[in-house]
């Protein structure tokens, strides 16, 4: 049976940067912007 549910997270050094919500999965330019904001420039 394949499943349904899990666990989706992205993460920089260990901290949660962004995660599977309960509406979906986050799109790529969330995904981008989320580690952005943690990797200095």
């Amino acid at each position: 049976m394949k499943g349904s549910g899990g666990i989706f997270e992205i993460a920089v050094d260990g901290v949660v940067v962004s995660k599977k919500a309960l509406a979906g999965f986050p799109s790529e330019k969330e995904i981008v912007d989320a580690v952005s904001r943690v990797i200095p420039a």
